[in-house]
């Protein structure tokens, strides 16, 4: 395996770790330093964090597919997050969800060609009270309809 932090993640990774009373208790913040370090965690990346944390490969691979902020593949400029939970589905999620695929062309889990977007449905992103809601890069966006959707893609794209 030739994956290694660079010096300035090693160094943040000391000072991680330095912070919980056992190595392991670390994990969600070095795979969040992983993912800085190297776009997304892929099978290796994900491998040297097991090995250096000592957790189980199963361990990392729980955590990373609970969690929608870690990315296990390359991922577009703009990662565009739509909540489908209740409080966003009854407020028209599903024309979001409709108007991101025929705009975008493609479906949830996928990149586009030029790697411009990437489009992911997620389970809920706290933002009821601002329901239907999105996320762009973590950048919250409430209360949205389809026209403030298409003015965003516009935004994003210039």
């Amino acid at each position: 395996m030739n994956t290694q932090f660079s010096k300035e993640a090693e160094k943040k990774f000391t000072e991680i770790v330095s912070r919980y009373p056992r190595k392991d208790a670390a994990l969600l913040p070095v795979l969040w330093l992983a993912q800085e370090e190297f776009e997304y965690l892929s099978q290796e990346v994900r491998a040297y964090v097991s090995a250096r944390l000592d957790v189980s490969p199963a361990r990392v691979d729980g955590v990373i597919s609970f969690y929608t902020l870690y990315k296990t593949k390359p991922m577009g400029q703009h990662h565009i997050q739509i909540c489908r939970n209740i409080s966003c589905s009854l407020r028209g999620c599903d024309q979001l969800m409709s108007a991101t695929e025929k705009e975008l062309k493609i479906k949830p889990g996928e990149t586009t060609e030029d790697r411009k977007f990437s489009y992911s449905t997620v389970e809920c992103i706290a933002a009821c009270g601002g329901a239907p809601a999105l996320q762009v890069n973590g950048e919250y966006y409430e209360n949205v309809t389809v026209k403030s959707l298409k003015e965003l893609f516009k935004k994003l794209r210039a």
